[in-house]
């Protein structure tokens, strides 16, 4: 039964490499950008729900602060991206050709 499932999982990753054409997804350019605009529009949220609870005006506090971690956790995630491309240039500037 093992040896089926393995089998049905090549046959999912052939059917993936299939329907994967270049048309049919996202490059790789827009993705990022659409990444870096949701990051900066929790920012911006994050921004203005400091900015509340500075001045007393925040609402909900739980809310406020749920805000402020997503945008938080969003930009770490987006340093990471950030490194990781990075190291990939920097591998591809060492091979040689």
């Amino acid at each position: 039964m093992a040896f089926i499932n393995k089998v049905d999982n090549l046959n999912n990753l052939q059917n993936i490499s299939k329907t994967n054409k270049k048309g049919d997804s996202l490059d790789f350019e827009k993705m990022l950008k659409n990444e870096i605009d949701s990051t900066n529009k929790l920012l911006e949220e994050s921004e203005k729900a400091q900015a509340d609870i500075a001045t007393g005006q925040v609402e909900d506090l739980a809310r406020a602060s749920i805000t402020i971690q997503k945008a938080e956790m969003k930009m770490k995630m987006m340093l990471e991206v950030r490194n990781k491309a990075i190291n990939a240039y920097k591998e591809l500037m060492k091979t040689q050709i």
